[in-house]
């Protein structure tokens, strides 16, 4: 009989102590948001050369080393720094296969990346290079030199905007707006904002009699950057 009210009593204990956690706070749960659409102002391009030869006898041959010092000097020219002129792949012209090496009809490629704040520095590279042994040209990425302080400004934003709505309903109820009992983030910046453009590639004639290059034909709008928030309020 002792155990049996023992239990009893240990049942009730554990019933009062889960009803005094029960949260009876009236709350009201809204989404808030904030949005900007910014002009990329950090593009990274990416610019393979090709050697190629001056005629159809595999003779004359325009070499990789040739075409870079061209590059270098034409992207030291234009402005940029060194540390924002890189070397992006290098496997089809330094770990080849020494037989091809010797070939005297092979053909090593090589592939650099640019960092620029507008495409018309790229114009002004491309013009300086042989066209002949420009192989390809793309962009290989872009971001804002702000980005960091934007999404911030975005969040407190999105936040407020939740505030807002919250405030507007609670008025409507007659209720006053208490304090924020939770925020959710589901939000991620991992990797690039995306941006949109009329055309991705710089595009041009590599083809195999190395035509020469068009001109670059690409017209960046704006990135968009966009955070939501899952704010839940008291109401008093």
């Amino acid at each position: 009989m002792k155990k049996i009210l023992a239990a009893v009593l240990l049942g009730t204990i554990a019933l009062s102590a889960s009803a005094q956690n029960i949260d009876t706070r009236r709350k009201i749960e809204v989404y808030g948001a904030a949005e900007e659409e910014i002009t990329p102002d950090i593009i990274y391009v990416s610019i393979s050369l090709k050697e190629y030869f001056k005629d159809n006898n595999n003779k004359n041959k325009v070499t990789i080393d040739e075409l870079e010092r061209q590059l270098s000097t034409a992207v030291k020219k234009a402005g940029i720094k060194e540390a924002d002129f890189t070397i992006e792949n290098i496997s089809s012209y330094n770990y080849i296969d020494p037989k091809k090496k010797k070939d005297p009809g092979f053909l090593a490629s090589k592939q650099y990346k640019v960092k620029v704040s507008n495409l018309n520095a790229i114009n002004s590279i491309l013009s300086s290079v042989d066209e002949k042994g420009i192989q390809s040209t793309n962009v290989a990425g872009y971001d804002h030199s702000r980005m960091t302080e934007i999404r911030n400004e975005l969040r407190i934003k999105a936040v407020k905007n939740a505030q807002e709505k919250a405030a507007v309903l609670a008025q409507a109820l007659g209720d006053t707006l208490g304090k924020a009992l939770e925020v959710n983030d589901n939000n991620t910046d991992a990797g690039s904002p995306q941006a949109m453009y009329n055309t991705m590639a710089l595009r041009g004639k590599a083809s195999a009699d190395f035509a020469p290059q068009e001109s670059l034909d690409i017209d960046f709008k704006k990135i968009k950057v966009n955070y939501q928030f899952r704010v839940v309020f008291e109401l008093k």
